[in-house]
């Protein structure tokens, strides 16, 4: 699914990647953890192709993302789901509306689009909530949404950016609890998390950054 080969990436003469090497296969689930700077976010953006790398070579899902066109990457990333820590859940719309808008995008039918979006919202335990704007909804159920929309274009890859960062310890584990069911269902997942706690929890392999450097690459829970 995913593949990197020697990445290097730097900013502003600032190293956020190191020459780091990895593939992750298709199906697996995997936790990319670091302290604040290690580079986790700069690895995401650069799976679903919103960073270039300086140098090396990197492929998602079959794209060589080093060579993709531009008027290619849409379609790209039509089989990814990307979920933020701060939601980007759009206000003055509703979460029926948030979940199909990137439907719409694809031009399905009106009827398409409602029963894909009640299929997931239904699987977030979130169907009774349709009608709601974002500010009506507690963090939980905002996260809950932002991962309905990311699931409704029934994506090969899922990448969560720190996705448990606003929520409470037992809110936590609940959306861990859901990421591994997408998994069980047969989605490659990445979650980018600094919480040592969680990977403990919820042990799976796990790879460790440090200031652009990868350190480690093991089956959670670290010593």
């Amino acid at each position: 699914m995913i593949l990197l080969d020697k990445i290097t990436k730097s900013y502003n003469g600032r190293q956020a990647l190191r020459g780091i090497s990895t593939k992750v296969e298709r199906g697996e689930f995997m936790y990319l953890t670091g302290p604040s700077g290690a580079g986790k976010s700069t690895f995401l953006r650069l799976l679903y192709r919103a960073e270039l790398p300086d140098s090396g070579h990197i492929m998602v899902n079959g794209a060589d993302l080093t060579t993709l066109r531009r008027r290619e990457v849409a379609e790209f990333r039509r089989r990814l789901g990307v979920i933020f820590q701060d939601f980007k859940l759009l206000r003055r719309r509703t979460v029926v509306e948030n979940v199909t808008f990137v439907l719409s995008l694809l031009n399905l039918p009106e009827r398409d689009q409602q029963r894909r979006a009640y299929l997931v919202l239904k699987q977030m335990g979130l169907q009774h909530r349709g009608t709601a704007f974002p500010d009506e909804l507690s963090g939980g159920e905002q996260q809950r949404v932002a991962i309905a929309r990311a699931l409704v274009l029934q994506p090969d890859l899922i990448l969560a950016d720190e996705p448990t960062g606003n929520l409470d310890p037992e809110r936590s584990h609940e959306l861990l609890e859901l990421f591994k069911t997408i998994n069980y269902q047969g989605t490659t997942v990445v979650v980018a998390t600094h919480d040592r706690g969680l990977i403990d929890a919820h042990p799976a392999r796990t790879i460790f950054l440090d200031r652009g450097n990868l350190v480690k690459d093991a089956w959670g829970p670290f010593q």
